[in-house]
């Protein structure tokens, strides 16, 4: 619309200029005011096609883009106007199919779900995502249960916040699911946790610069920690990835494994900072060092 405003106000422009040319008298006051109109009329439809040109070839950048799935209208007008301070930008899904058809056509960076959907269990959800989707998912839930917790972070879930919580609390862990989604590298073959490496490709693990020997199972359960670090595993998941489905309860097998592992690697094993427990649900590795 602007450079057809142009167009025309310029052929209009020109015309009165030539209809002007030759004859003085057209030259009196009022027609240098209607010449002052038209030449106004001019400037402005210039600069509108101007300003448009510089929108269309200006570069755009995209917020990250949270989806928050909750039928509770008070839980969304509290995390809406809380994650728009943080610079993200938000979109809203009442139900589950509201949230699958979120998913393609917002493309969300994150999404926050609550489990207790009216039209399907959310834990589904999650799995729907999973199987498309490779994005972080936070679930926010009024349920308690440790049993709810572990089903849904072995749906695939990378947090679980229990309802009521803080702003503060779920902010800080919107940014850390972020901060590991974009270091992210399936086939990242070295870790570095402060002063402890972990060298996949030569099956090294070094503190201080000093090697740690650690037995084949040891480093096989060190290494699926360190590819999800920041991120809680249940004790099921665990089991499965390094023993198989077979040993999937045996949750003291387990343990013992994580006390040897932590009186290798921790500077004080009765008090971790490496390798974290999730009472009842499974074990955490701390993030690692931001990749150079």
């Amino acid at each position: 619309r602007a450079a057809h405003g142009l167009g025309s106000w310029l052929d209009d422009f020109k015309k009165y200029r030539a209809f002007n040319a030759g004859d003085p008298d057209r030259r009196k006051p009022d027609h240098c005011w209607q010449g002052i109109k038209v030449y106004h009329a001019f400037s402005t439809a210039r600069r509108h096609t101007l300003r448009a040109s510089e929108s269309l070839t200006a570069p755009m950048t995209r917020k990250t883009r949270i989806l928050v799935v909750d039928d509770e209208r008070q839980i969304q007008r509290f995390l809406s106007p809380s994650l728009k301070m943080e610079g993200y930008d938000v979109v809203l899904a009442s139900n589950a199919a509201e949230a699958m058809d979120m998913m393609g056509r917002e493309h969300p960076d994150l999404v926050v779900l609550d489990l207790g959907l009216p039209d399907r269990d959310g834990k589904l959800v999650i799995s729907d995502i999973r199987s498309r989707y490779p994005v972080p998912i936070l679930v926010l839930s009024a349920r308690d249960e440790e049993s709810e917790k572990i089903a849904a972070l072995d749906m695939g879930a990378n947090d679980f916040i229990v309802k009521p919580f803080g702003v503060g609390e779920l902010l800080a862990r919107v940014r850390a699911a972020l901060r590991l989604q974009h270091g992210q590298d399936p086939e990242r073959r070295l870790f570095q946790f402060d002063d402890l490496v972990i060298d996949v490709e030569h099956y090294q693990v070094k503190r201080d610069g000093r090697e740690i020997n650690l037995t084949p199972k040891e480093f096989e359960l060190l290494h699926v920690l360190a590819r999800h670090a920041g991120r809680v595993l249940t004790h099921g998941f665990i089991l499965n990835s390094i023993w198989g489905p077979a040993h999937m309860n045996d949750t003291q097998y387990l343990r013992v494994f994580i006390g040897q592992l932590r009186q290798k690697i921790e500077h004080n094993p009765s008090e971790p900072t490496l390798i974290l427990t999730q009472p009842g649900v499974g074990y955490r590795l701390a993030e690692p060092n931001p990749v150079a």
